[in-house]
């Protein structure tokens, strides 16, 4: 049974909480205004927009006391060819970091992390776009933080603006469809593991999320989720995990599901059915990156983890068909309860006239904040 308003239930559940999406904006909002209004970069800087799962709407609820993580992807007019060493690039953002966020950051792979005592900020630097590409960045398209949970019109266009801002919705719809969306070349961030710089699109994982969530009749980033809460639950340690655990959820999701019980049985099914043969010889699939062709998303999985993964899925796939097809409430959510958990509802707790309960995260009360946008005291030398 698909159980429309037990999932619901289920959702609020996985969902990060308004606490931690408040946080989430805290965070991100006050390093990309202090980015912006540093004036040693003012002269590379092009913009910034946030990327990752909290910007495709497909993150959960971390575990414990775990901090969600925020990916900001900060666009620069640096050129790769004076930085053959990509740590030169990232030194120049260090006196910022130095300046905000003394002791609170350090520098990684592919970026800067920074850890606050309620949020996990990731600073990705990427090497300049053409000045023809300025504009795009600059956009709202691109520096929105709405998710396709927020709004369903979203489009990398240069006329598009956040409902607020649209005098009348006719004519907003009516200039977007005489637009073409922007064609943009991938960026290019250092990967001080290889020495070298590599390339990335995160606005194409956006649109394509926001394209594939379309499709899905609203349900993709809701199945993401799901099966995202499944691994956890069960297997926390498999991988593909994160990023391309959705990925690969997105390839094998069917369009036009009409529901998110739907969509997790069927996407389980179809990675049983399309990638047996790798898990039997243990091999990895190659799953083109969304903008980045020539990357595969499971590059750094083995195919030993993704023979593990797969013995997993075919597992959950069974049990997911079980609680899709079963013929009684009571079973269904018995079979649900195996493949989520507790977090899935019990018989009684929800019901199918969208009577759900009371949330119980109560009213949002924002924390009392200091100048540097952290939740604990602190002093400058």
């Amino acid at each position: 049974m698909k159980l429309t308003t037990y999932f619901t239930k289920f959702l609020q559940g996985i969902r990060p909480t308004e606490n931690q999406r408040n946080d989430c904006k805290t965070g991100h909002q006050t390093l990309r205004d202090r980015l912006h209004a540093y004036e040693d970069l003012k002269s590379i800087l092009v913009s910034t927009f946030l990327q990752g799962s909290y910007r495709r709407a497909t993150a959960v609820r971390p575990k414990g006391e775990a901090k969600l993580d925020v990916d900001i992807i900060t666009v620069t007019r640096l050129k790769r060819e004076d930085y053959q060493n990509p740590d030169d690039a990232m030194d120049i953002f260090v006196p910022f970091l130095d300046e905000y966020y003394e002791g609170k950051y350090q520098r990684q792979g592919r970026s800067f992390g920074i850890e606050l005592s309620y949020v996990n900020l990731d600073l990705v630097i990427t090497s300049a776009p053409s000045e023809a590409e300025e504009e795009a960045y600059k956009s709202q398209a691109a520096r929105t933080i709405l998710t396709p949970e927020d709004i369903d019109d979203w489009f990398f266009k240069k006329s598009w603006v956040p409902p607020e801002e649209r005098s009348s919705q006719i004519a907003f719809l009516e200039a977007i469809r005489q637009e073409q969306e922007w064609k943009t070349e991938p960026l290019w961030i250092p990967n001080r593991d290889a020495g070298d710089w590599e390339e990335t699109h995160p606005l194409e994982q956006i649109k394509w999320t926001w394209g594939k969530n379309a499709r899905c009749n609203k349900h993709y980033v809701n199945v993401v989720k799901a099966i995202k809460w499944w691994q956890r639950v069960h297997h926390p340690d498999d991988r593909p995990k994160g990023y391309p655990l959705e990925h690969l959820v997105g390839v094998c999701c069917p369009d036009s599901i009409t529901s998110v019980a739907e969509g997790v049985t069927k996407s389980l099914e179809t990675i049983v059915a399309d990638y047996s043969a790798y898990a039997e010889y243990k091999l990895v699939p190659c799953l083109p990156d969304h903008g980045v062709p020539g990357h595969n998303v499971l590059e750094r999985v083995d195919g030993e983890e993704f023979a593990e993964f797969y013995e997993h899925a075919e597992d959950a796939s069974e049990i997911a068909r079980e609680a899709l097809d079963a013929e009684t409430k009571e079973k269904s959510i018995e079979k649900w309860k195996e493949l989520f958990g507790s977090k899935f509802p019990d018989s009684g707790n929800s019901d199918e006239n969208g009577n759900t309960g009371n949330s119980s995260e109560g009213p949002f009360v924002p924390p009392p904040r200091n100048q540097t946008g952290d939740l604990t005291p602190r002093r400058y030398g």
